[in-house]
């Protein structure tokens, strides 16, 4: 048996989605070369995606809570305003139903200045954590409320980026 080495073979990829994403994630490589190749050999792969995206931060990392970037509220017979402008928000805490009254009713909605849509509504006795992103349109209020007295919402919300979607570092990030 004769031992031949392998020999890679690059072949050219002729893609204008694919090129044009390199030149978004990668803008320091525009202009360098016309064409992308493929190659059959395995290469380690160094995921710079987050770097070249001008985002030193894992996206999981950057929706993290942070002293100074949350807005709390404490709402309970009432409605609220927890936020209003556009972007992407983590809205966190708990929905303290007490025992007793039926009526009870707890709701996070998005009010377009027009129409509300619930977003979430709690209304079984007891202590329901949530924790969600949701986006808000320009002209858009996220809005926090409870149908009585017997019922409390209580949490924080953070944008975590803007309507462009570009991130918004927690407070503080980076030291």
């Amino acid at each position: 048996m004769v031992n031949r080495p392998s020999v890679p073979e690059v072949i050219t990829v002729n893609s204008e989605p694919l090129q044009t994403l390199i030149r978004d994630l990668l803008p320091s490589q525009n202009g360098f070369g016309s064409e992308l190749q493929a190659s059959n050999v395995i290469t380690p792969i160094i995921d710079l995606t987050a770097t070249a995206e001008g985002s030193t931060l894992r996206s999981d990392l950057q929706s993290a809570l942070a002293h100074g970037s949350q807005t709390v509220f404490d709402v309970s017979s009432g409605t609220t305003t927890v936020a209003n402008t556009a972007g992407f928000y983590r809205i966190t805490g708990n929905a303290n139903v007490g025992a007793g009254s039926t009526s009870q009713q707890g709701t996070i909605a998005i009010n377009d200045g027009a129409t509300t849509k619930v977003v979430a509504q709690y209304s079984q006795p007891g202590c329901i954590p949530f924790d969600f992103v949701v986006w808000l349109s320009p002209g858009d209020t996220l809005e926090v409320s409870a149908t009585n007295s017997n019922f409390e919402m209580i949490g924080s919300v953070r944008q975590i980026a803007d309507s462009l979607g570009e991130f918004v570092s927690p407070s503080g990030f980076p030291l």
